[in-house]
Formats: structure tokens, sequence, C-alpha cells
């Protein structure tokens, strides 16, 4: 497929994150873009302002006369009417990872791949290389503060991608450099089990970089991965590219970095908690290699904003915080919950968690009940089901019995904000991938209005 043919683009399920970037790319290089999805999001909303063309229904008549490329994503199950009526008229209709890599292989491509820390790295990364004079191309899988969007267009040959294990996307990818931050279970509904994660996702992935290249590992997952052709390993307190002598100081986590070629002390990351450190690790080793100084390195780290829903914070003041946060596996949890117990030792934490799919709620039950019995009070949303349809016994109420907390309460929707004025959280934490982000906007006026209001 040649990408210079084509005058109309149309996205069956434009207000995905994802799909919204391809979207921007096409928008941007003069092609026209129309599209549909089920909701009127923000970035939607957004996307319009943008000149872009969207519906909210299925509604052929919505469709321009003529469309060269359909590009999908899988969550749109194949019963839409649209897709349908597509593929009835012999249009090609292609998934949004086909696209991505189509538009990469004609780049030089740096792919991102974890089973958690993906856009938070990707970001990073995109950002280190401009601050350093390497002007990227970057399809991301989150709103950068520093970018306020998700498509970053660069004039040089290089493009960074977030690679993503979902549906076994990333495979459409051939990277010159890539990264494996973690392969812990995910996806179980798409590969069955661990190992076939390991084997057909991960390691199928890693032979896919192109001769020459370079994979830096989590050094922890090397015995898992096998032998690769230019594996480098990184890490916190690991690895041939490590970042160690962690601590805070002035409200920065604080680190030194050393490889076979360089010892930084004392570099400063905006960013909170281990995790995050160790995704700097790799972004920086990337810069590094593509020959950022040391100087625009430690500054860029400082200055990195982040990302819309990564341990955002909405509200950071002397009587309370508020801080947003995509995490939807046990371990992000984890990660989150740690970060914020790191920077307020001693403060009550109240997290809002809304579960996301049935099947991961299921398969990771345990592990999400070990990581909320972190947080001092627990307000649990209903499961948001995406994609999927019910699972006969698995809800929140079923996850809620799990969690051996002493301060645990199942919160239906519309009553969040309510009991969140009556519990007056100190620093709280809504944690989820599903529309828990509605409430972000409405929590953090709360938070800006209660002293006030008394």
């Amino acid at each position: 497929m040649n990408l210079n043919d084509l005058h109309t683009v149309y996205f069956v399920g434009i207000g995905g994150i994802g799909m919204s970037a391809i979207a921007r790319y096409f928008n941007g290089r003069g092609i026209a873009v129309h599209g549909y999805d089920k909701t009127e999001t923000e970035l939607c909303r957004t996307l319009a302002a943008e000149g872009i063309d969207i519906h909210y229904s299925e509604d052929l008549s919505k469709i321009p006369e003529r469309v060269d490329l359909v590009v999908y994503t899988p969550a749109v199950p194949d019963s839409h009417a649209e897709l349908q009526y597509f593929r009835a008229q012999g249009i090609p209709v292609r998934k949004r990872a086909e696209v991505l890599g189509i538009i990469s292989r004609s780049m030089k491509t740096i792919a991102i791949a974890g089973t958690h820390g993906k856009t938070t790295t990707t970001t990073l990364a995109t950002y280190l290389l401009r601050s350093c004079g390497i002007d990227c191309t970057a399809f991301l899988g989150g709103i950068a503060l520093d970018f306020s969007t998700n498509f970053v267009e660069g004039q040089s040959d290089w493009v960074v991608v977030e690679a993503d294990e979902y549906d076994r996307s990333f495979l459409h990818l051939s990277p010159d450099i890539a990264v494996i931050l973690s392969m812990d279970a995910d996806h179980l509904d798409i590969y069955g089990s661990l190992e076939e994660l390991h084997e057909t996702g991960f390691r199928a992935f890693a032979k896919k970089q192109k001769p020459g290249g370079t994979l830096y590992l989590q050094h922890e997952w090397q015995e898992q991965l096998g032998e690769v052709p230019g594996l480098l390993t990184f890490g916190l307190d690991g690895g041939q590219y490590c970042s160690e002598n962690l601590r805070v100081e002035d409200g920065y986590f604080t680190f030194d970095y050393r490889s076979p070629a360089h010892l930084m002390k004392g570099l400063q990351l905006s960013l909170p908690g281990r995790h995050n450190v160790e995704n700097a690790t790799a972004a920086m080793s990337i810069a590094l290699q593509l020959g950022a100084e040391e100087k625009d390195l430690r500054r860029a780290l400082k200055n990195f904003r982040g990302i819309r829903r990564r341990f955002e914070f909405l509200y950071r003041e002397a009587d309370g915080v508020y801080i947003d946060d995509y995490a939807h596996h046990p371990s992000e949890l984890k990660a989150a919950i740690g970060a914020a117990r790191e920077l307020y030792p001693g403060r009550k934490i109240t997290g809002i968690f809304q579960p996301h799919l049935f099947s991961r709620t299921r398969d990771f039950a345990e592990g999400f009940a070990e990581a909320l019995a972190a947080v001092d009070e627990l307000l649990l949303m209903e499961i948001y089901p995406a994609r999927e349809a019910p699972i006969a016994g698995v809800n929140s109420a079923w996850l809620l019995n799990k969690v051996d907390h002493p301060d645990k309460e199942l919160v239906p929707d519309k009553q969040v904000l309510e009991v969140v004025r009556k519990r007056q959280p100190e620093v709280l934490l809504t944690l989820g991938a599903g529309d828990i982000d509605l409430l972000r906007q409405p929590l953090k006026e709360y938070f800006e209005t209660r002293n006030t209001n008394g």
C-alpha cells in the first residue's frame, strides 16, 4: 500500500488514543480524515476542532462518498455496521497496528514494548531526543503534557512508537532500536497463557528488529526472553545500563546512571516512583546511543512534565493532593500507590479504583486484592466492561470481598463524588483505564473549592 496515493481515510473507533494519533498523522498531510466513535470524548472534540469529521452512531449515510483506506481498532466488534459495509464494498480495511507498521517502515524506528510503562517511556524518550537536538516523530499512547498531543511531527528520519502487545499488534513493527520493559502476565484473553505471551508475543517481537539493531531489555527478564542478537540489559540496580543510588532530594527522585560508556551522578527526574527511574534508564540509553549530550539530558529529565493520566497531579497543595493514574494491572497499582507512599509518608491515602475488563479482573483478582490493600481507604467502582460481555460471578462486589482491608467500600459510579465529600481525603488517587477519567474535573474542582466552601 502506497500512503502517498491516499486522499480520504476513515477511522472506525477514531477516539482511541492510538487511533487518534494516526488520524492526526494523516490530517497533517492534507488527507481528508473522517471517523466514527461511540462516545463524544474530550479527545474526539479536540480532533473535530483540528478539522476531522466525526460522528457517533453507526450511520452509513455519514460515510463520505469515496474512501481509500479504513483503519479500525480491535476493540470494535466485527458486527459493527460500518465495518461490514466497508468490507462488502471491497475497500481496504486495516488494523491500526498494520497502518502504524506501514508508516514506520520508511523511517528509522524506536519501538517501546512491555506490559507496563510503555506510554511513559515512549513519551520520555521522545522528549529527551527532541530536547537533545534529535527531531523525531512520535506516535504516543497518551497525551503528553509537554506536547499537548499524542502525535508529534518531526523532521528527522527517526520515529518513536509505542509497541502494543495486545492482539499481537507489535509484530507489525520492524524496529532499529527496541525496548522491552516488562513481560508480566496480561491480555491472557488473547494469548491464553503467560508462556504464549512470552513465546508468540515478546520473543516474536524481539526477532522483528532489523539486522544490526539494538534491543534494550529490563535485566530481570533475560532468562524468559532468551538469546537475541543486539541484546543489551538495563535496570534499576542491575543491567549493563543501570541507574543506582536512588534517593529523594528536594522533591525529586535523584539517582546515578552508569553504562559501558557513561557515568552521570545526581540526575533528577520530575516523575515520582522507582518504576519511572527504570523507565528513564531505558529512555536515556536510547538518547545517548543517538548522540545526546549529558547537559541536555540532565535538563530534560528534570523538566519533563509527564503524560495525562500517568501519576498526573491535578491538585497539589498543603491542604490536599489529588493524583490521577491509568493503572489497570496489579503491578501498575503497586507502582502508583508505592510512589504516593514515598512522596507522602505518614499521610492518609484514599484510592478509588475502577477495574477494567471482566476477564482481567477474573485473571488477576488475587493480585488486585493484594495491591488495593495498600491504600488507607479503598473505594471500589463497578467493572468497566469496554469490549467485553459480563462473566458470571465476576463483579466488583466479588473482588472487594477478596481485599483484606478494614476500610473498604463499594461505590456506585454516580455516588463517588458524594462519598469523597464525606470522607475529605488527604491524598486521593483515582486509578483505572475505563471512564473513571470523567471524575477528573469534578474531583479537581472539589479540592479547589472545599476549603472556601467550608
